[in-house]
């Protein structure tokens, strides 16, 4: 594989220049903001996970910037790998945490992840519109599950339906970029990346707050 030949998957890109994605590389701010507010959320707390996260969102940021800026295979891989590690990061957590379930199951989970995607990606490529972000599909589907799992817990099934909401809002706009690019010739990209900072880090914050929160009471 040549990792430093051009890729071109992106409406905004017009040419090879480093510059050729201004709106969709200086976007990737986007993330770094979010890490540094939930940073500055999570100071002074010992909350080793919740501190993993935050790094690897600042990461996100710095690899997708590398990608639509150098927009070569090598960058590609440093913008997916930390949003692959973000992803089995909160699952292990969320397992561990808002399920209850010990650490080898959570385990478990984190790697059944990837096989069972990999088996659903034919059907997710399949779906009108949203095909070109089946990688992204099953990632919603799994929030919006541990949102019904965790329906005794209303304010953190309410705050993962959220989430898993903003995902689907996001991934429209990250699906829409080519289709929609003779209307709209800066594309939707852009929108990926601002609203996806938003979602991962009210994954955070959520997290943290349910960290924080006091255990239910037994009726």
């Amino acid at each position: 594989m040549d990792w430093t030949r051009h890729v071109d998957g992106y409406c905004e890109r017009l040419e090879p220049g480093f510059w050729a994605e201004p709106v969709n590389a200086l976007t990737n701010a986007a993330f770094l903001i979010a890490a540094v507010v939930m940073a500055a959320r999570l100071r002074g707390q010992d909350a080793p996970l919740a501190w993993a996260l935050v790094g690897i969102l600042a990461l996100i940021g710095i690899g997708s910037f590398l990608f639509h800026t150098f927009a070569q295979p090598w960058a590609g891989a440093a913008d997916v790998i930390p949003i692959l590690a973000f992803i089995l990061v909160y699952i292990f957590a969320a397992s561990r945490d808002f399920l209850g379930l010990g650490w080898l199951p959570s385990l478990l989970i984190v790697l059944a992840f990837l096989p069972v995607s990999a088996l659903l990606m034919p059907v997710f490529r399949a779906v009108p519109v949203y095909g070109v972000s089946a990688g992204y599909l099953s990632v919603p589907l799994l929030i919006a599950f541990y949102a019904w799992l965790t329906r005794p817990r209303p304010a953190l099934s309410r705050g993962l339906a959220t989430g898993a909401g903003l995902l689907m809002v996001s991934l429209t706009f990250r699906s829409l970029d080519m289709p929609a690019c003779d209307a709209l010739p800066l594309g939707t990209h852009f929108l990926w990346h601002i609203l996806n900072a938003i979602m991962l880090g009210w994954m955070i914050e959520l997290y943290q707050r349910h960290r924080l929160a006091p255990p239910p009471t037994q009726g």
